[in-house]
Parts: C-alpha cells; sequence; structure tokens
C-alpha cells in the first residue's frame, strides 16, 4: 500500500519525504463496529489521509474545507475553459470589434442563465450563439464576401 501511496505523490507532484498519516482499517467482534489503526503518520497529519480497509482497497479521506477548495478549483477552470472557447468562437466569426462582441455574448449568455435557472449555462452551444449575434448585430463582423468583393472588382 505504501507503493501505492507514493506512486499518487509522484503523479501529483509531491516530492516531500515525510509519511502520510495511513490508517488501517480492521473488523472486530460486531459487524457494525470498526477499529481504526495508524499505521504511520500521525493522527493531525496533513492530508489527504489515506486508509486501508478490511479487503486491503487504498482510500483517502481529506476535510470538507478541502473538498469546497476542490470544487471551487473545478467551477474555476470550468469557468476558465467556456471563456477560452468563447474567445476561440468569437474570433473564428471574425469580429470588428472584439470587447463589444464579447460583452453581447456574454448578456446573451446571462439571459440563458436567467431562463435556465441560472443551471448549465456553460453548456451552450457557442457556434449556434454566435450565429445568433452575428444575425442580429452584422455590424459587429467583417462580411468577407464583401471585403473580398471590392478587392476583386
Amino acid at each position: 500500500m505504501l507503493n501505492e501511496i507514493e506512486k499518487i505523490k509522484k503523479y501529483v507532484g509531491d516530492d516531500s519525504t515525510n509519511y502520510e498519516t495511513v490508517i488501517e482499517v480492521e473488523n472486530t467482534d460486531n459487524p457494525d463496529i470498526k477499529t481504526l489503526n495508524l499505521k504511520s503518520g500521525t493522527w493531525s497529519g496533513k492530508e489527504p489521509w489515506f486508509v486501508i480497509d478490511e479487503n486491503q482497497k487504498l482510500h483517502t479521506m481529506i476535510s470538507m474545507s478541502s473538498i469546497n477548495k476542490l470544487i471551487e478549483s473545478f467551477k474555476k477552470l470550468q469557468q476558465d475553459n467556456f471563456d477560452l472557447k468563447l474567445e476561440k468562437t468569437i474570433l473564428q466569426h471574425v469580429p470588428i470589434d472584439y470587447q463589444d462582441v464579447w460583452a453581447v455574448a456574454m448578456d446573451e449568455v446571462k439571459k440563458l442563465a436567467a431562463k435556465n435557472g441560472n443551471e448549465k449555462t456553460l453548456n451552450i452551444d457557442l457556434e449556434k450563439l454566435l450565429r445568433k449575434i452575428k444575425k442580429e448585430y452584422p455590424n459587429l463582423f467583417l462580411n468577407l464576401k464583401d471585403l473580398f468583393a471590392n478587392q476583386i472588382t
């Protein structure tokens, strides 16, 4: 089990040499009661704690504050990913003023979020959204057909 923990530490980039808290769960005569034995580390050791169950499966245990931090990090990552996808989609439609198109797109996203009860706003079809904006606000985008038609004649 300690070998698995070392692999996990290497994978996440933790090269510290101190052992984390490792706890082993053991059965008792009562099937509803288990005994926890500290295998290594301390009861006040840093997170995550590693738990080896009675079937020798490795589990981790972290505090609710750490879970909340993970959730917030995932939410931020999801928002950043959405922003990058929106930026790419806007640029593919050749805006005259990127910031103006971004502002209009974010207004549309807010409308969709309000309409959907703020759920799944990050799962918007951005291509469809930009086509709608381009249709409603054609002055925000370069019309490549017109641009090239003027150069050919």
